[in-house]
């Protein structure tokens, strides 16, 4: 099938100064379309390329018109006040919403094509017209997602898990105890319970986009990083927090953290209150307060570099399977050709 794909980031490293995290996984579930037989044109200007200066035309296909389409494939976007709702020229503004709106108007409303859209934010009105639209199907990367929603998680190649190698990662040198990569975010109330009491006596660093610290004077925030640095950070790292916003934790919506930190290493202390996450970590990785992740955190200094921590390693990048690119793309593959069959 031709599929139209709309999204609004990058495909390469990006730039430092923008929220994107489907780095971490947006190119892998687009080449793994390919590779099922699919073709794939982006409908939404190349940032790559206009944005960070990388030109990928010779290897994937942008059109900002409106080219013939056998499926419409929408990273859904939101109103953010400011940005994408000004007019169109004025400073500041993105055009992302406005272009959605355009794409889902001609692809969905007047043709009546098959229409994905991932509610990756979870931002999509519960009562939104397009829940009960018959071409659309609304997947979230939740265990649990919204009713009439399909799970559809952030992939991470099969590849990369078996190439793996938790026996190695167990040797590293690790001198940060404890770190979180990853934007503020409606995340505040989580970091006050899990995360900002361990590191109060912890060596620790939060990367990413913390624009109000004051509740946390004496913690190491060192802003937003380059995106390769994130896997060196982790890489680094004992141990990280798997803080998610409340809307997240109640659908059990775990974000690319959680396999960006065990590819590194480092170990994700996964918080109780994640609805139907326990399985993805294992259970001495399990946390209800800020005490635990002390505890923890202690305990994997003390087995950093045996067997035992190379064996949680593994069993780690053994709970990552619900992840795997083979299964999303099966989702996926389901839902164009038969979206009768995938039942939430």
């Amino acid at each position: 099938m031709l599929i139209g794909y709309s999204f609004w980031g990058f495909l390469g490293s990006g730039v430092v100064d923008t929220p994107d995290g489907g780095r971490s996984h947006r190119r892998c579930l687009v080449d793994g379309l390919r590779q099922a037989g699919h073709e794939i044109v982006f409908l939404q200007p190349n940032r790559d390329l206009c944005d960070a200066g990388l030109d990928l035309s010779a290897s994937y296909r942008w059109d900002v018109g409106l080219p013939d389409l056998d499926a419409l494939f929408l990273e859904w976007r939101w109103p953010i006040p400011g940005r994408n709702t000004t007019p169109c020229g004025r400073p500041g503004h993105t055009c992302d919403l406005h272009r959605q709106a355009e794409l889902v108007t001609h692809y969905t409303h007047r043709l009546g094509i098959p229409t994905i859209l991932w509610d990756k934010d979870r931002r999509l009105d519960p009562a939104d017209p397009l829940r009960q639209t018959s071409n659309v199907t609304v997947c979230e990367p939740a265990l649990h997602p919204s009713p009439g929603a399909t799970t559809l998680l952030f992939p991470v190649a099969d590849g990369v898990l078996d190439a793996t190698d938790p026996d190695e990662l167990a040797t590293r040198h690790r001198s940060t105890p404890l770190v979180y990569v990853g934007n503020q975010y409606d995340r505040d109330d989580a970091f006050d319970t899990f995360f900002a009491p361990a590191a109060a006596h912890l060596p620790h660093l939060v990367a990413g986009k913390w624009p109000d610290t004051h509740r946390w004077p004496g913690l190491n925030f060192i802003g937003r990083v380059p995106f390769p640095q994130v896997s060196k950070i982790h890489a680094d790292a004992l141990a990280t927090v798997l803080l998610l916003p409340e809307r997240y934790a109640e659908a059990g919506q775990i974000t690319q953290r959680i396999f960006e930190a065990v590819l590194a290493g480092c170990a994700p202390l996964l918080p109780t209150t994640i609805r139907g996450a326990a399985e993805l970590v294992p259970t001495n990785l399990h946390v209800r307060q800020a005490t635990d992740v002390r505890h923890r955190v202690g305990w994997l200094a003390e087995i950093t570099g045996t067997s035992d921590h190379a064996g949680l390693i593994a069993d780690c990048l053994h709970r990552l399977a619900p992840f795997r690119l083979s299964t999303q793309l099966s989702v996926l593959n389901r839902l164009l050709r038969h979206p009768d069959l995938v039942t939430p």
